[in-house]
């Protein structure tokens, strides 16, 4: 109980309680922000050598540091998730992205408490942290509403996040999240939405908001846009103002860029172009239609690109009218890994085909070459621009050679680095960002986080190399490894093989790991991996891939495992069910936004869908819908009448649908989808019926076997995003009725389906 006399104490300097303040910095820290743009290659913009038109980055390389080889991982989770932490992507459960983890240790995708992410580290001393964009660090069984949300943006050290959680992002109509919460944009394409602009436009409030409010206090400012992975959507002006630069093909664009890339110094003179890569024609090779094809997916990229870096410049822009751009180390990695070559020889309209094992029909891209870039398609170009994109290098995203391992990086501090427009070549890696910060902060890498003992941060600092050119390089070892893909850099040499090809993403069982044939690399002559010295050197060879093992072994590398697209569906990969192997499953009206893996697996088994709602006259609108209009499933009445659309992978679309109008009142809608039983994505029968009388059937040829989508979303009276069919609009889809359930009776996988993936799953892990 109080005192009375302590309430009636005059409150003077010496007994007055003092404000709680918070942790103040370190005096003198600087603001930091990373800005990380998605699947570009080496030799993209134009700050280093590229075609594509990047001001921003060639501004800030003008006003602080290029360095020329620096290095991430080759596929977006894992580099994610090493930026981060500061330590390997294997060594923090990332071997693979999000969507492919297993329960094995270097692949389960949860960051362990013993690696505190640089928010939480800045955080802990006084910064205030953000985060934009594209996140795809979250293991997919936490990313519903149910949570847990401690591996989210705002559970991982960040004061506000606005963005999406996956690989990519529809970028007209894109589904995202504002802290834990989901939320669409309040405009659309016609009203000039772009979700590039979006991002910048909330990074630059944030901001704002924070100098307004605590001055005082640095910030940190992660800003990962989605540009330029895929798909590639951008406004036609951006597009056509690269019409006919690249008529000349992708060969003669590797030949350019290297000549202006040693112009620029970024290469050195002797640097020589990497061998083309094998199954990808060279440009001659195509007939006048591929080539027109070819030639518009690169102008497409080539605008969605300098989009992008004009919106990074905006967010620049709003730094220096602030006052604080100085104040602030800004990194500008210009990639997560290599330009991505997943459209496979061709280019795809619809991206996921190819991730399903097909090429997209030149014909059929030719009839609609107007349209690239809208909201009609969801492209990636072909793999020769992939490897023109990565010039002088061999190979693309995925592969374990510079193509996808090496990227563009510029520094700026204005208060911080004296030098100005100048080329650091050290050798660094992704690893390496965090202990810079930290150093530039004042920090050090705590020793314990919330309780826990910090594992080693396996990153080295490159601060060394700010105003000294000349110093010898600090991070002299490094191992790389994906999707069975290895490669060991140490001192000065590289030995590397390719296990896969990256657009072969459901092939059959690959060769043995024991098979796979190792190059060596003498970079000392040899800048650009272009000349395979492993037969000159077998003793070097061998010592090399010794180190590779040690640092596979320390890191939870292995057991090595090949698959790609089908570690995407949860059963095949043996990840945790969120639902628990329940196989009923019933949801009320309001559910929705559920990821893949929050949604009742459907893929691969007979199932049937019962929704118990409430018809008025004329009634239209969705019941339930998974995906949108690159691959997904709805079930839906139009005015009144009951339709089932299965679409696949935006290429064929069967439909279903009732003879008549469902009666005023309450009914029973059953979809029963009746699987063929053969191997992934095999055929189904499906019957449409009202109050238990068939009132439609039809057949589905293919099926999807290992994902519908990874930014669209399941969705209860409503199919949020893109639509599955075009029987109703994008938005405006709401169904007008009333839903009381919608129930999902769930059968076992198909056998085949089953059998099939255990051997696969067997051999890649010899």
């Amino acid at each position: 109980m109080t005192d009375p006399d302590r309430r009636r104490l005059p409150l003077d300097v010496d007994t007055a309680a003092r404000p709680i303040r918070p942790v103040q910095a370190v005096p003198g820290s600087p603001n930091v922000v990373i800005v990380l743009l998605d699947d570009m290659g080496f030799g993209a913009s134009t700050a280093y050598g590229g075609p594509c038109e990047m001001p921003t980055a060639q501004r800030l390389a003008d006003e602080g540091l290029r360095y020329s080889r620096f290095h991430v991982t080759p596929l977006c989770s894992p580099t994610r998730q090493a930026l981060m932490t500061g330590r390997n992507h294997h060594s923090v459960g990332m071997g693979v992205t999000s969507e492919m983890s297993t329960p094995e240790p270097g692949y389960h995708a949860y960051r362990p408490a013993s690696a505190a992410t640089i928010a939480q580290i800045l955080g802990g001393n006084g910064y205030c942290t953000a985060a934009l964009g594209k996140w795809h660090q979250t293991p997919p069984v936490e990313v519903s509403p149910s949570g847990p949300f401690s591996r989210w943006p705002m559970g991982e050290g960040f004061d506000f996040f606005y963005g999406f959680m996956g690989a990519e992002m529809n970028h007209w109509y894109p589904q995202l999240y504002q802290g834990r919460y989901a939320v669409e944009p309040d405009r659309l394409p016609e009203d000039g939405y772009h979700l590039s602009e979006d991002l910048v436009d909330n990074a630059i409030s944030w901001v704002e908001n924070q100098q307004a409010i605590t001055p005082d206090r640095p910030f940190f400012t992660y800003l990962a846009l989605g540009a330029t992975h895929a798909p590639f959507h951008v406004a036609p002006e951006w597009r056509d103002k690269y019409a006919g630069r690249f008529d000349a093909g992708w060969d003669a664009q590797r030949e350019q860029t290297l000549a202006r890339q040693k112009e620029l110094g970024i290469v050195p003179e002797s640097a020589a172009l990497a061998p083309w890569a094998e199954g990808v024609p060279h440009w001659d090779d195509l007939d006048e239609t591929e080539q027109r094809v070819a030639a518009r997916f690169m102008e497409t990229y080539a605008g969605f690109a300098e989009h992008a870096d004009v919106q990074v410049g905006r967010f620049v822009d709003a730094l220096e009218d602030m006052g604080v751009l100085d104040d602030t180390l800004i990194f500008y990695l210009l990639g997560d890994n290599g330009a991505s070559g997943e459209g496979g020889p061709r280019g795809t309209f619809r991206e996921h085909l190819v991730g399903h094992g097909i090429q997209d029909d030149t014909a059929d891209m030719a009839a609609r070459i107007d349209s690239l870039g809208d909201a009609t398609t969801y492209g990636i170009y072909p793999a020769g621009w992939a490897l023109a994109m990565n010039t002088p290098y061999p190979w693309t995203k995925q592969v374990t050679h510079l193509g996808g391992t090496r990227d563009g990086m510029i520094v700026r501090w204005g208060n911080g680095i004296a030098a100005r427009g100048e080329i650091r070549h050290q050798w660094h890696h992704v690893i390496d960002v965090l202990p810079t910060i930290l150093e530039a902060a004042g920090l050090e890498p705590p020793s314990t986080y919330a309780g826990v003992e910090q594992q080693p941060v396996e990153g080295t600092s490159l601060r060394y190399s700010f105003d000294d050119p000349d110093s010898p390089d600090r991070h002299t070892t490094q191992y790389f490894e994906m999707i069975g893909n290895r490669g060991i850099y140490h001192d000065g040499w590289t030995a590397v093989t390719r296990h896969g090809i990256p657009w072969e993403m459901v092939e059959g069982p690959r060769r043995p790991f024991d098979e796979d044939v190792w190059e060596l690399y003498d970079h000392s002559e040899d800048w650009s991996q272009a000349r395979d010295v492993a037969q000159d050197h077998p003793e070097r060879l061998a010592a090399l891939q010794d180190v590779f093992d040690r640092e596979a072994e320390k890191h939870h590398v292995y057991p090595l495992d090949d698959r790609v697209t089908e570690r995407e569906n949860p059963e095949v990969a043996g990840r945790l069910d969120l639902h628990l192997g329940r196989s009923s499953l019933s949801f009320g009206p309001r559910v929705g936004r559920l990821t893949e893996e929050a949604a009742p697996n459907v893929k691969n088994r007979s199932h049937v869908i019962t929704a118990d709602l409430e018809v008025v006259t004329g009634s239209s609108g969705v019941v339930v819908a998974q995906g949108g209009r690159f691959g997904g499933w709805s079930l839906y009445l139009t005015g009144g009448v009951p339709h089932y659309a299965y679409n696949f992978a935006g290429r064929d679309l069967a439909v279903v649908r009732g003879g008549k109008p469902i009666l005023p009142g309450r009914h029973d809608l059953v979809v029963r989808f009746d699987y063929d039983g053969g191997p992934p994505g095999s055929g189904a029968q499906v019957t449409l019926e009202v109050d238990g009388s068939p009132v439609g059937s039809g057949r589905i040829a293919v099926t999807t076997a290992y994902y519908f989508s990874f930014d669209e979303t399941f969705n209860v009276g409503v199919d949020r995003g893109t639509p599955v069919i075009d029987d109703y609009l994008p938005v405006r889809n709401r169904f007008e009725g009333l839903i009381h359930r919608v129930h999902f009776d769930l059968g076992p996988v198909s056998e085949a389906v089953a059998d099939e993936e255990r051997a696969r799953a067997h051999l890649t892990h010899q």
